[in-house]
């Protein structure tokens, strides 16, 4: 005990107010490792290096899930000094190469020692270089002595890969626990043992600060960094440090990218954000009830109905002007889901026929006539629902020209058929920070009118406000910019991805189906959204998908690699021009929430 105690005031410096953050016991009579409360500390001193290192020294190590401190002392050496002792040591060592015996074996070592010195000198007299010294110390801590040896033995392998020689610290641990401290020791016999010489232009390799993982100060938990246990936060909305707030999610069926979604969804309803959910497979409805969101459905059975044809007072910003041709570009964009890829020539007839549709209501281009009059007054009143034509009036406008009755006979579904759903005013209000869009009943082959009736309402609603933040979500966005769609409509889906960043809003484009949403105009539709996303998230991909991706993502070798093999949970993250692998974590309330267990 009484070693114990004078080596305790190495520690403390006799200032007993710090006892608190003293230990309460240390075991320094090993010589492999030393104890300090419970915990066995063991050093490695980097003894060698590379010649020539182009890579980060740290990098490998740092990103390791085991427990180390790390600390670098750098000296800086009198550069007038230093020149003159390599000077001569030019001298000493070309002399003695002409004067020796070329056969003996220690004639490549001094070669290397003499061009180096040569390099070195012309370094500091040429580029205007310094030279230090370099200490390198490694500490590794663990309860167990046994994964200590083990985690020792792993970090030399990696250390030896990157070109670092280590040294175990045997009778010399207090002295690394010492140095490993932020105490600025680093005592002369391990400096001894450590000393190497670098350059200004070396000092690159030592940089210690090398972070794999993203921790924006205003952000959301997303998970865990895979390799070294780092806490992943991401502040999609920070302008400075990202292009937009856009997110793609791409992952297999079942690979946890719905599972994210809804994480997201979840935290950025307790932060406030407005948020728009266009729901295709009914994932999300229990997400609602638990929130107190908006569920909206459409379908045969719905009792809510929402009109294609109104034109609503958020269409365009205060100040604006053109509230009927901004709705009938949009309803160009429907109908040629409906009609199929009409030409020129039938666009423009249908444009007319729209046009005619509103006269009939009163509505024309004057953007006054979306108002209520009083007594010829215009009134500060925007127009109602029951106000507006709805699309049996232009059915019946459409039936009264012979050259677009084929059009009136496509429209029969929407206004007389199992559609006719479509065919009525719009009786909810979109008034809440969470409005989930259940298209599920619309059936496999009518979701996409679906999807574009909601895409189009929640763009609008993206565009009221440019202080709020909000986001709108689109699953299996391959619907509306994929084969099955059209040039109008994914122009209608780019254009809000490369907009909306103005409006302080985030598009996230979600799917499971890589190949459908690069299958339109040869993918550029696919490629501008992923382009326009600051944020990709790649769960598991077969492997098919994962080539495809290659071609329009900027995927290396070993990313293709890894997104195959990625577990359930697990993604791999574009995060601006951080490439990160993350597996997500939530709490178990939010669990019970999102999988809706009580």
């Amino acid at each position: 005990m009484k070693k114990n105690n004078e080596k305790l005031k190495i520690y403390s410096g006799g200032i007993k107010k710090f006892d608190k953050i003293y230990p309460s016991y240390v075991n320094i009579q090993n010589p492999k490792y030393i104890e300090v409360d419970n915990l066995f500390y063991s050093g490695l001193i980097a003894v060698d290096y590379y010649r020539e290192q182009t890579d980060l020294l740290l990098k490998n190590l740092i990103e390791t899930n085991i427990n180390m401190n790390i600390s670098m002392f750098y000296e800086k050496q009198d550069s007038y000094k230093m020149i003159k002792e390599l000077t001569y040591h030019i001298g000493n060592v070309g002399l003695e190469i002409k004067e020796t015996n070329e056969n003996r074996q220690d004639m490549d070592i001094a070669s290397y020692t003499y061009n180096d010195a040569k390099y070195i000198r012309k370094e500091m007299q040429v580029n205007n270089e310094d030279l230090y010294f370099l200490y390198l110390y490694i500490i590794l801590y663990d309860k167990d002595p046994k994964n200590l040896e083990y985690y020792l033995n792993k970090i030399e392998g990696i250390s030896q890969s990157k070109g670092i020689q280590t040294r175990r610290a045997n009778f010399r641990q207090e002295e690394i626990f010492l140095s490993t401290l932020p105490l600025m020791e680093n005592k002369d016999i391990l400096k001894e043992a450590s000393r190497r010489n670098i350059l200004t232009s070396g000092l690159l390799a030592t940089y210690p600060f090398i972070s794999s993982t993203i921790f924006d100060s205003n952000g959301i938990f997303i998970g865990t960094n895979i390799y070294n246990n780092s806490l992943v936060f991401i502040d999609r909305y920070n302008t400075e440090k990202y292009k937009n707030a856009n997110i793609c999610i791409f992952g297999t069926s079942g690979a946890g990218k719905s599972f994210y979604t809804k994480l997201l969804i979840l935290r950025y309803k307790l932060l406030g954000i407005k948020q728009y959910i266009i729901d295709p497979d009914r994932e999300y409805n229990k997400l609602s009830d638990e929130l107190k969101g908006t569920l909206i459905k459409l379908g045969p059975t719905s009792k809510t109905y929402i009109n294609i044809l109104e034109i609503r007072k958020e269409s365009i910003e205060e100040g604006e002007n053109g509230y009927l041709a901004t709705k009938i570009s949009k309803l160009i964009g429907f109908f040629n889901l409906i009609f199929g890829e009409m030409d020129e020539e039938e666009k423009a007839i249908l444009e007319e026929k729209l046009i005619e549709t509103y006269n009939k209501k009163g509505i024309n281009f004057n953007d006054d006539s979306l108002y209520k009059k009083d007594k010829e007054k215009i009134i500060k009143e925007f127009k109602g629902p029951k106000d507006m034509p709805i699309l049996g009036d232009l059915y019946n406008i459409l039936g009264e020209d012979e050259k677009t009755k084929k059009f009136k006979t496509k429209l029969i579904p929407f206004v007389e058929g199992s559609m006719k759903f479509f065919n009525n005013y719009t009786n909810i209000k979109f008034n809440n920070d969470l409005i989930i869009a259940d298209v599920y009943d619309l059936g496999e082959e009518n979701l996409q009118y679906g999807m574009y009736l909601f895409t189009d309402i929640f763009w609008d609603k993206i565009k009221e406000n440019r202080n709020e933040k909000k986001a709108i979500y689109l699953d299996e966005i391959w619907r509306l910019i994929g084969v099955t769609s059209n040039k109008n409509v994914a122009s209608f889906i780019y254009k809000i991805f490369k907009t909306i960043r103005k409006y302080g809003g985030s598009s996230v484009a979600i799917t499971q189906d890589i190949s459908d949403i690069f299958s339109l105009d040869e993918g550029i539709y696919g490629k501008s959204i992923l382009n326009n996303s600051s944020i990709k998230t790649f769960f598991s991909l077969e492997e098919e998908n994962i080539k495809i991706l290659s071609e329009f993502a900027n995927l290396s070798e070993k990313e293709k690699v890894e997104i195959k093999s990625l577990k359930r949970g697990e993604c791999l993250m574009f995060v601006g021009d951080d490439h990160i692998l993350t597996k997500i974590e939530s709490a178990e309330i939010e669990k019970k929430i999102i999988e809706n267990k009580k």
